[in-house]
């Protein structure tokens, strides 16, 4: 365990830079071979399009770690902060680290993003991605970046979370987003095996179901106790999921990068709900 600890504590620039790019290729790799839905798009065109806002998201918290650092070392130098006072082993302090920060730095997020407007403007160029994959974990809004960076400064301040742990914390959101978000469906049998730890992409997609209320379930990003939890989690088979958001429906609105930094500042637009009919745009693999 110590080992861990330090390897977290001092780990470089590249291996975090790795675990990226790394994620990133196996996951697209895998739903190449075994897609859940067979798209009809321009793969490269797509990827391009999240890899930029993936780039966002790397300068907005590269431009305020500094931020971060200094909370998660005045609260290990003042004792302030959950795992400060309960003083407990390494492994449970990486447990309770990693549960906690999940749950404010990532499932709060999301939730709220999802009920205030003003949030839901910068949230929305996400659930704009009528193609779901891999790449598309870090489709984010810069404004959103800041918003989550927020989040994840708050939840090292309640949990005094030392800088090794938050490493671990962000480096497992990381892989863990990427792969579900990838376009695969794992067999029920394993699902319900990893859905006890993790959250699947089997249960992610769902969140990305094109329509209300079904998008304002399953907000999980690392564990899938919170959505159970509060009430918020929800199952239905991959095929029938349609991705995108009911608001933004046009290719025009979604496929190009100028006019996704522009949704937040425009007029916004309350849900249509879902149609009587209409052809689902995504086909299942065979």
């Amino acid at each position: 365990m110590e080992r861990l600890v330090n390897y977290f504590e001092h780990i470089p620039s590249s291996h975090r830079s790795l675990i990226l790019v790394g994620g990133i290729t196996i996951f697209w790799l895998i739903e190449s071979a075994v897609p859940l839905f067979r798209f009809r798009y321009k793969k490269w065109h797509h990827a391009g399009i999240n890899i930029f806002f993936t780039l966002t998201t790397i300068v907005v918290n590269f431009v305020l770690a500094f931020i971060l650092l200094q909370t998660s070392d005045w609260t290990v130098r003042n004792g302030v902060g959950l795992l400060q006072w309960a003083q407990l082993p390494l492994w449970a302090e990486a447990i309770v680290g990693l549960l906690v920060l999940d749950l404010i730095g990532a499932w709060l997020p999301h939730w709220t993003e999802h009920k205030v407007r003003f949030l839901w403007r910068f949230h929305l160029i996400h659930h704009t991605d009528t193609y779901v994959d891999t790449t598309t974990a870090n489709r984010h809004h810069p404004g959103e970046s800041v918003i989550r960076f927020v989040f994840t400064t708050l939840a090292v301040f309640v949990t005094g979370a030392p800088m090794w742990l938050v490493f671990l914390y962000q480096s497992l959101s990381v892989v863990l987003s990427q792969f579900n978000h990838a376009n695969i469906e794992l067999p029920r049998w394993l699902d319900r095996v990893l859905g006890l730890v993790i959250v699947t992409p089997n249960m992610h997609h769902v969140h990305h179901h094109y329509v209300l209320p079904v998008t304002n379930t399953n907000y999980g990003n690392i564990f899938p106790y919170w959505d159970r939890l509060f009430g918020t989690y929800h199952e239905m088979p991959g095929s029938a999921i349609r991705y995108g958001i009911d608001t933004h429906p046009e290719p025009h609105e979604h496929s190009h990068i100028g006019g996704l930094l522009k949704i937040p500042f425009q007029t916004y637009r309350p849900p249509v709900g879902e149609p009587q009919q209409k052809e689902n745009v995504n086909v299942p693999a065979a």
